[in-house]
């Protein structure tokens, strides 16, 4: 199959050569790789002219087509006709050599996929024996945080499997799926370790609401994509995520961002929810937001702890006054 790869950047030179030095070693090549840059400066332009990647369009967008779902807009726009599948990318991956064989792969396994997303595997630690009060699928086993264990013990969790939002939204996000090789259906995926069929791109765009950072517009797109048809994660398709400083919002915006957001992708899904699931969402909201207040006297990242709690909060208060819409 013929496939792109866009990735959308900003302010993070380093950062993209160490990912496209790692989709030079790809056993499967993109047809074309299109860098959308949002920064401010040319340094990423300069660094990219001193290489030579195969394949590769860069386009420096001006401040009206800036974010990260405007810049994947773009790139759209940019693609092949003849291309069957985009890939995204978040500019702070480095991909496993195999990494696009297994993805573009998954669309010959899965005839019927819309969209297949990439595994992350270093971001949690997976074992196959058991652990006490873990969380365990397939024959691996993770750590449980302590917000799942005090959820559980308040009764604010159900059994919906990760990839998968309950009726109340704070489900389980796809680093619940285990490092099995196996692909799984879903129904939302990351966006910086995602792909699509090109043909979607005709019904739906990223949405312009999320703006800048953009936090759950990957989980808002693949919510209104698995109304359409069905979606997959690969994990056999791998890479790790090292998630740059640069370009990232302060911790009290990322806290308001975290309900706000939230609220909006659980409305995307359920936008008619029942009373119950009224109660747990804001329940779910008021018990993470006091882990963080808890956080900030206890952990070892104090300042950062408060500030993302006061953005929680003050976020919270905010559905009440002036809903995102």
């Amino acid at each position: 199959m013929k496939f792109s790869l866009i990735i959308c950047t900003y302010q993070r030179p380093e950062a993209m050569i160490t990912l496209l030095d790692s989709v030079l070693q790809q056993t499967v090549y993109p047809n074309e790789i299109i860098v959308v840059d949002g920064s401010l400066d040319t340094a990423t332009e300069i660094v990219l002219a001193e290489k030579n990647y195969k394949n590769l369009h860069y386009y420096l967008v001006s401040k009206e087509n800036r974010g990260l779902t405007k810049q994947r807009n773009f790139g759209i726009l940019k693609i092949a006709k003849e291309s069957e599948v985009v890939c995204f990318l978040d500019d702070d991956t480095i991909l496993e050599p195999s990494y696009f064989e297994s993805l573009i792969g998954t669309y010959q396994l899965k005839a019927n996929a819309l969209g297949v997303g990439g595994y992350i595997t270093n971001e949690v630690k997976w074992q196959t024996t058991p652990i006490a009060n873990g969380y365990c699928l397939d024959g691996y086993c993770r750590k449980e945080s302590a917000r799942f264990k005090l959820r559980k013990i308040l009764g604010l969790m159900d059994d919906t499997l990760p990839g998968f939002m309950p009726i109340f939204s704070h489900g389980r996000s796809i680093g619940h799926l285990p490092p099995s090789n196996k692909i799984y259906p879903v129904e939302f995926f990351m966006g910086g370790v995602a792909s699509y069929k090109t043909t979607i791109f005709e019904k739906i765009q990223f949405s312009t609401y999320f703006e800048g950072y953009g936090l759950y517009e990957d989980m808002d797109f693949c919510l209104r994509v698995a109304k359409l048809g069905n979606l997959y994660v690969n994990t056999a398709a791998q890479l790790e995520h090292h998630h740059h400083e640069a370009g990232r919002p302060n911790k009290y915006n990322y806290g308001k961002m975290v309900v706000r957001n939230g609220w909006y992708v659980w409305r995307v899904k359920y936008p008619k929810p029942t009373l119950k699931a009224k109660l747990l969402f804001h329940f779910n909201v008021i018990v993470l937001l006091k882990l963080r207040f808890i956080n900030s006297m206890t952990g070892s990242h104090k300042k950062e702890a408060f500030t993302e709690a006061l953005g929680r909060l003050v976020g919270w208060f905010s559905l009440f006054l002036n809903r995102p819409m």
